[in-house]
């Protein structure tokens, strides 16, 4: 800090942080929007136990099908298990899932591109193989492969999420950091004998935030998707964990019939969610990207 500026205090920086937000808010209103909806999602999650009028995997067999009441606001499933309280805890799945896959798997994928990237050379044409290697797949099938080595679990889907998620987000930060090495003030300082670990901190890594944070972003709703599909399709969390893909599954391929809003609770609650991380994404993008300020 310069002598002669003020210290920053607490009622400083929330007056700055005040001041963005309302600037977010008037350029980027739906991304305000996609905010609020990530937000109530976080609240959900957190609150679940306190929200929830029964214990998710709690039986109650004379309340098999019921249809949505003041008792059960949302009705009950095939095995008189509250809706509600299941899609509340349902989220902290879809929560836990969509953050820890996507801060592992797009985190390590930035990391292995970003050094690729400066390494270049042999070290990034073997490391662009391993990558190309991996992309040709289809996420989902991927997804589907890694679950059936693995078994049926959360901690597997997040696994393979990790797996799935690491070739895009290798190949994207790759070319943004390929094209902030070849500016001519990294360069310089190479020339003047920049360290290795000096360059990617204080030259690359704060060029490339931005794209991370946007692709970070804009993948949470895709992970949660893919964990909804392989809870779909049988392979993802166990049955008995209140998983929105796993409701959905339940709901549609035996139950549809009987109870049809048990497919549509889980189905609205995907798609708001994916709906708000993707504005949130857009958002942040338009903002952080200097090409589409303005």
């Amino acid at each position: 800090m310069r002598r002669g500026q003020p210290r920053p205090t607490l009622r400083g920086l929330r007056v700055r942080i005040g001041g963005a937000s309302r600037v977010f808010l008037r350029d980027q209103p739906l991304a305000a929007a996609g905010g609020l909806l990530v937000l109530l999602l976080v609240g959900v999650a957190l609150a679940a136990p306190r929200l929830a009028p029964f214990d998710p995997y709690e039986l109650h067999v004379d309340r098999k099908f019921a249809a949505p009441s003041r008792e059960m606001l949302l009705g009950g499933d095939q095995l008189g298990r509250d809706v509600l309280s299941r899609l509340l805890f349902g989220a902290r799945i879809s929560l836990y899932v969509g953050l820890t896959s996507v801060g592992i798997g797009v985190s390590l994928g930035a990391l292995v591109g970003v050094l690729s990237a400066y390494a270049g050379g042999l070290t990034d044409l073997v490391v662009q193989r391993l990558v190309d290697a991996l992309m040709p797949f289809p996420p989902i099938v991927l997804g589907l492969a890694m679950m059936g080595v693995l078994g049926s679990s959360i901690h597997n889907v997040v696994l393979a999420l990790v797996i799935v998620l690491m070739p895009g987000a290798a190949r994207t930060l790759r070319a943004q950091t390929l094209g902030v090495v070849g500016q001519e003030y990294v360069q310089a300082s190479i020339a003047l004998g920049g360290g290795t670990w000096r360059l990617i901190g204080h030259h690359i890594l704060p060029n490339v935030m931005g794209t991370y944070i946007v692709l970070a972003t804009m993948t949470i709703g895709h992970a949660i998707v893919a964990e909804a599909s392989l809870s779909f399709l049988g392979v993802g969390v166990p049955p008995d964990v209140p998983s929105w893909g796993a409701m959905t599954t339940a709901a549609t391929l035996e139950h549809a019939a009987r109870g049809p809003w048990l497919a549509v609770y889980p189905g609205l609650a995907i798609s708001l969610v994916v709906f708000g991380f993707n504005l949130l994404g857009d958002g942040l993008r338009d903002v952080l990207d200097p090409r589409l300020r303005g």
